[in-house]
């Protein structure tokens, strides 16, 4: 936080724009609120994406896959809880464990790869001690949980993708951003909107029901929802940004962005 602090404080800076974790983000918006400089803030989520009873699993499975675990998982809008509905539970839980085992992980440059490493070895140990933290709560390990140490792989910051089954709304793994390949089963019998988060970035639902889908629209709690579609990635001339403690009222793309920079002068002539 030294040179975040310095740019922070710096009196010729008039806005700073911040993306990171929700701690460092307050220390951010208080600095800058002290000395009455704009700030716009990016702080992360804990994305869920509803697989509803009539969702096309197909399609549910490869958004999850790619929403969760390509780059890594390590994307602020990357899908992190899975919450299916029990009358189709089993059947998208097989998908979904044939999809991820079929995952080459390896090295980003290797044309075959399809999940790289984490990207430290800092980040790999955060990664490694949720598993752990999931293990200890109850959660069921379905596969994965481990570092990758095939030869050639050994020496650098992998991890398996790694999917849990019986997670409970209350545990870890279940409510802090782990930043890694980790997918979060979560069986229910009603369709929810799954709101029981600090954060709000991102959100998706998988549904062919067209009420489904609006009531999605208006009661979940993100600054981006996703109909039919993995949680993660942008469009760059739309806002982006959260609700809660994924983020401020500011947004990062698209004219939100511009009018975040821009300051707005009202001029007054009299002839």
């Amino acid at each position: 936080m030294t040179i975040g602090q310095g740019i922070v404080d710096h009196p010729g800076i008039a806005a700073v724009t911040f993306t990171g974790s929700d701690q460092v983000g307050k220390q951010v918006g208080l600095g800058a609120l002290a000395r009455g400089a704009k700030y716009q803030l990016e702080m992360g989520g804990k994305n869920p994406v509803i697989v509803a009873a009539d969702a096309d699993l197909d399609l549910a499975v490869e958004a999850t896959v790619s929403g969760g675990l390509r780059s890594t998982g390590q994307k602020c809008t990357a899908t992190s809880r899975v919450i299916v509905q029990s009358a189709v539970y089993d059947a998208f839980k097989q998908k979904l464990l044939e999809r991820v085992a079929a995952l080459k992980v390896g090295d980003g440059l290797a044309p075959d790869t399809w999940m790289g490493p984490c990207a430290s070895e800092r980040q790999m140990q955060t990664v490694l001690g949720y598993i752990q933290k999931g293990l200890e709560e109850g959660a069921v390990l379905l596969c994965g949980g481990k570092r990758v140490t095939a030869p050639g792989l050994e020496h650098g910051f992998y991890v398996e993708p790694t999917v849990f089954e019986n997670v409970t709304p209350d545990m870890t793994i279940a409510r802090e951003e782990i930043f890694g390949p980790v997918l979060a089963l979560i069986k229910v019998d009603t369709l929810q909107v799954a709101n029981d988060s600090r954060f709000g970035l991102s959100a998706s639902i998988f549904t062919r029901d067209i009420g489904n889908m609006l009531a999605f629209i208006r009661d979940m709690d993100a600054g981006m929802v996703r109909i039919n579609a993995e949680s993660a990635g942008v469009e760059l001339q739309a806002p982006f940004g959260g609700m809660k403690q994924s983020s401020s009222h500011s947004r990062e793309q698209g004219q939100a962005a511009i009018e975040f920079f821009t300051a707005i002068k009202t001029v007054f002539v009299k002839g």
